[in-house]
């Protein structure tokens, strides 16, 4: 504390949300894009306990994060609700923005790492029980994902103003919702009972992944060609240059785990043969996708370096350092046990490592920036009550 600040100057730097005008403007200002604090937290919460030898150890850490995600997204889902019952007419121009329109796909990515929180967790702690709550929860995540899927290029193609010099990858944000929910359908599908069931998740799951990959994996080329002929977005967009890692890691991870179901899956319905299939398809695509998810990763690493170099100042895109490092981790992972090979495990705990600390630290500058309230900003509407 400098020595020259009066006691009641300490104490106003105390007092929450001093940078806004009033504190109903938490609710009208609050968009989407505070989902994307949810996935990161889901996912650093669900790839702690896989950590070889050091798992067992973490899981009740990761046990926590995973109950502080539900309240997370609990007081977040309350929040946005909230806006859209008081300032209707104002939310609802989130659809004609160009850049807060595409974190709506947060919305269902967040709830898919509860989801796969309740099968890693719950069952441990609540028993069989909440397998058919987790399968509930996966069929609205996937209708959000399926929606926001289309109506969001839908309005990409009628109502917003896209260039090409203007683009960035949160393009990627509400079509890769879908394979996120069909890597999700892949974890769940084992835990139900009822043999069609399990038929229709994973039938269901590769839809999603063939809904949402090549969709995305367009999108990547396009951008691709956008970052070499008009360099590096704005500074304020520098963590955008991790987020297509995200339809790389969850489109391996998504086949690794589609894959390993459908033997079982499939010769209980008569189909054998199909099931040893899919299994040999998923492991060599889930491999050959990690490759490339290898090569954005070192583009993305250099691309950070120089971004820090030049200086950056924070906001809540951030947390796009997290959930696609995130989601790669899950898939090296799993690339560790499908060909039982420890060379996978140990890339995973390294970049489970560099995902905690990015976790902390953004965790830690999104904490500051809510208490004082600058972080609370709708770029839809006008910062005035």
């Amino acid at each position: 504390m400098n020595a020259n600040a009066s006691p009641a100057s300490f104490l106003a730097a105390l007092r929450p949300l001093t940078q806004l005008d009033h504190p109903r403007q938490v609710i009208r200002q609050f968009t989407p894009n505070w989902f994307a604090a949810t996935m990161g937290t889901g996912i650093l919460a669900l790839m702690l306990p896989q950590v070889p030898l050091a798992g067992p150890a973490l899981a009740p850490l990761g046990e926590a994060l995973w109950f502080f995600n539900i309240g997370l997204y609990g007081v977040f889902t309350a929040l946005y609700a909230a806006r859209w019952a008081m300032f209707g007419h104002e939310a609802k121009r989130i659809f004609g923005h160009n850049t807060v329109s595409m974190f709506i796909g947060t919305i269902p990515m967040g709830l898919a790492t509860i989801i796969n929180g309740c099968l890693a967790f719950g069952i441990a702690r609540f028993g069989d029980g909440i397998v058919p709550i987790a399968h509930a929860l996966w069929w609205i995540d996937v209708a959000m994902a399926l929606g926001c899927g289309v109506v969001i290029p839908y309005f990409m193609f009628t109502r917003h103003e896209h260039r090409l010099d203007q683009m960035t990858a949160v393009w990627l944000l509400p079509v890769v919702a879908a394979e996120v929910a069909g890597a999700s359908g892949g974890l769940l599908a084992p835990h139900l009972t009822d043999p069609a069931g399990q038929l229709v998740v994973l039938l269901t799951s590769y839809v999603l992944w063939a809904y949402s990959v090549p969709v995305a994996f367009t999108i990547l080329a396009i951008l691709i060609l956008r970052m070499a002929l008009h360099k590096l977005p704005h500074e304020s967009m520098a963590a955008s240059s991790w987020l297509a890692l995200g339809p790389i890691g969850t489109g391996a991870l998504g086949m690794l785990l589609l894959g390993a179901d459908a033997p079982k899956i499939l010769a209980a319905h008569g189909l054998g043969t199909m099931g040893t299939t899919a299994e040999g398809i998923g492991a060599v695509a889930g491999l050959t996708l990690w490759g490339f998810g290898l090569w954005w990763l070192l583009l993305a690493t250099l691309i950070t370096v120089q971004y820090w170099h030049a200086g950056v100042s924070f906001n809540l895109g951030w947390w796009g350092y997290t959930f696609p490092l995130g989601v790669y981790t899950a898939a090296t992972f799993k690339l560790a046990t499908t060909f039982d090979m420890a060379f996978f495990g140990v890339v995973g705990t390294l970049l489970t490592m560099a995902l905690t600390v990015m976790w902390t630290v953004v965790g830690a500058r999104t904490l500051a920036g809510a208490w004082k309230g600058h972080l609370f900003v709708s770029p839809c509407i006008p910062a005035t009550p």
